[in-house]
């Protein structure tokens, strides 16, 4: 995904604020960070890094936090002033909210190293060659905000992570031979992790259930689901369940075409030899 490439970045002063304001009802409530949590059903890192303005708060957190703390209606004007963070174009913002959240998350790429896997080098790349051109600011704060979401990799150990991705992604050499080795050796690595399922489609492949484009789907703890599709102009997240489903089966499809977790990784590494 490519999060605020030809966007123009926006202030987080509104998400500070928010935060401020739910940290001060806290307060006056007299509770800590954990007893808010446990009474809304989000954990006391969530609600951390709200009142420090690092991220979005979901809708479901807007309504249990109102009720918890008072239900004066403070946080729900506030919510009505936020901005998005610097560097996440607007259209992204909800479905980066929601990754913040999700116990799974599934991400069939055609086009480029996924978000959460990409390394400073190849995202400054893309972000260099994006239209129209941004400034040395405004891809500084890009970066910043893809380097916070990828934390997620490592601060969500419970999470479980799917990426599939086209084996030509890597054999297009994106920024030259030296991003791109150090690209694979970064998926390499975090594809360590427990919680982290890596899979690669293989370059001649005679039926694919992937033609019609990237796939992104993710399960919030309620077991809600959402899917997120973007292309040049913007992108389009969707709850529709009739549409999440096909998008499912897209998906499982997908999975079973692409290559082993294991063949996946001997045929990276194979891609880094001939570099």
């Amino acid at each position: 995904m490519a999060p605020g490439i030809g966007g123009e970045p926006e202030s987080s002063d509104s998400l500070r604020t928010f935060g401020a304001v739910v940290q001060a009802l806290r307060e006056h409530h007299g509770l800590t960070r954990e007893e808010l949590g446990d009474l809304v059903g989000f954990s006391k890192h969530t609600i951390a890094s709200i009142e420090l303005g690092r991220r979005m708060p979901d809708p479901d957190f807007l309504e249990a936090a109102e009720l918890a703390l008072g239900n004066t209606g403070a946080l729900k004007r506030a919510f009505k002033q936020l901005e998005r963070q610097p560097g996440l174009a607007a259209w992204f913002r909800q479905w980066a909210a929601l990754e913040q959240l999700a116990i799974s998350l599934f991400n069939y790429e055609c086009r480029m190293v996924p978000g959460l896997l990409q390394t400073e080098a190849y995202a400054r790349q893309l972000f260099a060659d994006g239209l129209p051109p941004l400034n040395d600011t405004q891809i500084e704060e890009q970066w910043l905000a893809r380097a916070e979401r990828q934390a997620l990799l490592w601060e969500r150990p419970n999470t479980a992570f799917s990426f599939i991705i086209e084996e030509h992604v890597f054999r297009r050499r994106t920024g030259g031979v030296d991003i791109t080795r150090e690209a694979i050796d970064h998926i390499l690595e975090v594809g360590q992790l427990r919680n982290i399922e890596l899979q690669i489609m293989p370059l001649v492949q005679q039926s694919h259930a992937g033609l019609r484009g990237p796939i992104a789907l993710l399960e919030t703890p309620k077991h809600k689901w959402f899917a997120y599709s973007e292309g040049q102009h913007g992108g389009h997240l969707t709850s529709d369940q009739k549409m999440i489903s096909a998008l499912q089966a897209r998906y499982a499809r997908i999975r079973s075409q692409a290559l082993t977790i294991e063949g996946s990784v001997s045929l990276l590494e194979r891609i880094r030899g001939e570099l």
